[in-house]
């Protein structure tokens, strides 16, 4: 027991050191200030501007950066729908696989390009080493960079400055993040034991004189980026669980540090911006509180494990292993359950349908908020959004004028505000609601009850969060699940992007306002622990009843039983 809390609480230790140190490496990119690649780089994205004609100093209006970040991606999900569909005519396909259906390749399209990665596929058996490499990895790039941009030019719109160029923004984020450190990385892994090769499938001799193929490619470059740009999306069928994905403690290490890194870092980097780094250090110990919290209780019920089973069969306590890797065990099972579904990251290295209730709380409240530690780029965004309906309840309690960092929150942001926490809700209940309604066409549920109805909701909180993590067990592979959960993907991503960028753009161009005694300060712990209850009841009244119907319920009857 000792050991597995050792190294969940060792594990974390090493994040909090990295963040400060990796946030304000990222203020210095987009502050357009030296850095370490400076000298290599520069040549390379002067390169780049000038062959796709961008002005590195040109800014864009918040119409303007939305327009391109759509055209953009409707063009990256365009090209690899194609390419996917064209799989059987390209090379690098020694299995020889053909085409997968139109409404799976369009799904699998649509959430590469959402940053989501959800699979209704299993990698190995579905697409080709081009078709991982040549389409799924490059999104895995542009999505996670696309996200990054965002959380970017929204905390240039709250601190007063211009929102930037989409394009510097994208290239930036690709050049002097995502690639330097996935290059790293997939050196580590490979030094590591994870395989990078074009070889067919291995055909090997079992000790019963059976044969097997063991499926192998290039593996480690497309780990790396999974982990790092919050995609999650596995080469492998059970993702961070296969040995050839993730073969040891090191690796596992390495994929819950790059997992976290960028989003736990953005907070700080917000701080450097604002020059208020009181005030990102007081968000990030409240995300931080909260974070440890659900890692507790989801490590410690699968310490105890499931009661009703230990007393059945082995008479005494014991942890609960089920879907599980024992290279892991249940202590890195749990804490990579929370961050992946913390950062909407989405990777697993055991199987979600098989936590404990508690796990299952966890995995879905984190999804449900998105703030902890949130989506590439935008958890920081939703976490500042927070903060501006703080700062308007709390004014209207005390009778203060509702400013942020200086600037008044008035009609326009508030309604964006709400629009950007109302549409997740609006794309898990409902679909949820129709898909529960027909459990048998439509639900494809393979556990009956309360844990079949966390299957459904579970699946549609991942898809409208762009986490994309799964709670296996359901039937998704279908017509109903790959249309309509590409619905919950799209109005997830892309509706609050341009709420959230016109709300920045708004905070722009307001006049700073003069502090005065009557002005409420946001960098104190008072306001902090206001916030953090603002961000509680707002996710409970939204989606309790779901919870108490779910993974609440399942964990009274284990307990009755």
């Amino acid at each position: 027991m000792l050991q597995g809390f050792f190294q969940i609480a060792l594990t974390l230790i090493i994040l909090a050191v990295i963040a400060p140190v990796f946030g304000k490496y990222m203020a210095r990119v987009f502050l357009k200030k030296s850095t370490l690649f400076n000298r290599a780089i520069n040549p390379i994205e002067r390169f780049i501007f000038a062959v796709a004609g961008v002005r590195y100093k040109d800014n864009m209006t918040g119409r303007q950066y939305i327009q391109a970040i759509l055209i953009s991606n409707l063009v990256m999900g365009v090209f690899v729908f194609s390419l996917l569909m064209l799989q059987g005519l390209l090379p690098l396909n020694p299995t020889i696989l053909n085409a997968p259906s139109w409404d799976l390749a369009l799904h699998t399209a649509i959430s590469f390009v959402t940053n989501t990665n959800q699979q209704h596929y299993s990698g190995e058996t579905t697409y080709s080493y081009a078709s991982q490499m040549l389409a799924l990895c490059f999104l895995m790039f542009t999505s996670a960079a696309t996200g990054l941009a965002v959380g970017i030019a929204f905390i240039r719109g709250l601190t007063g400055r211009l929102l930037g160029n989409f394009y510097v923004d994208l290239t930036l984020s690709i050049t002097r993040i995502l690639l330097p450190i996935s290059f790293c990385g997939a050196l580590l892994l490979l030094l590591a034991g994870v395989p990078e090769t074009l070889a067919s499938p291995a055909i090997v001799t079992t000790l019963e004189g059976t044969t097997q193929t063991i499926a192998r490619g290039p593996v480690a470059h497309f780990e790396i980026i999974k982990q790092l740009g919050e995609n999650g999306g596995g080469f492998f069928g059970i993702n961070s669980a296969h040995p050839f994905e993730n073969p040891n403690t090191f690796t596992n290490l390495l994929a819950t540090i790059t997992m976290l890194s960028i989003p736990m870092s953005l907070i700080f980097t917000y701080g450097i911006f604002a020059n208020n780094t009181k005030q990102a250090w007081l968000l990030f110990w409240m995300v931080f509180s909260i974070f440890i919290v659900l890692v507790g209780i989801t490590a410690v019920a699968e310490y105890q494990g499931n009661l009703f089973v230990n007393n059945t069969i082995f008479g005494g306590e014991q942890p609960n292993l089920e879907g599980k890797e024992v290279r892991f065990g249940w202590a890195q099972t749990a804490l990579w359950a929370v961050s992946t579904t913390a950062t909407m990251c989405g990777a697993v290295n055991g199987m979600h349908d098989s936590l404990m209730p508690t796990g299952g709380f966890s995995t879905l409240f984190n999804m449900f908020l998105q703030i902890i530690w949130g989506g590439q780029g935008t958890g920081t965004a939703y976490l500042f959004i927070y903060s501006i309906l703080t700062v308007f309840i709390t004014g209207l309690m005390v009778g203060r004028t509702p400013e942020f960092l200086g600037r008044k929150i008035e009609k326009k942001e508030i309604v964006l505000a709400s629009l950007v926490l109302l549409v997740h809700p609006i794309f898990v209940l409902i679909p949820s609601a129709i898909a529960l309604s027909f459990p048998d066409t439509l639900a494809g549920i393979s556990n009956p009850g309360f844990h079949g109805l966390s299957q459904v909701v579970y699946e549609y909180t991942s898809a409208s969060a762009n986490n994309g993590s799964g709670f296996e067990g359901l039937g998704d592979a279908t017509l109903w699940w790959n249309l309509s959960t590409s619905i919950s993907l799209l109005g997830g991503r892309y509706i609050p992007i341009i709420a959230l960028l016109l709300l920045a753009d708004s905070m722009a161009h307001k006049q700073p306002v003069p502090e005065t005694a009557g002005t409420l300060r946001t960098d104190t712990l008072l306001f902090t622990s206001v916030t953090a209850g603002v961000i509680l009841i707002l996710g409970v009244l939204t989606f309790f009843p779901v919870l108490a119907l779910g993974p609440i319920a399942e964990g009274f009857q284990l307990l009755r039983n």
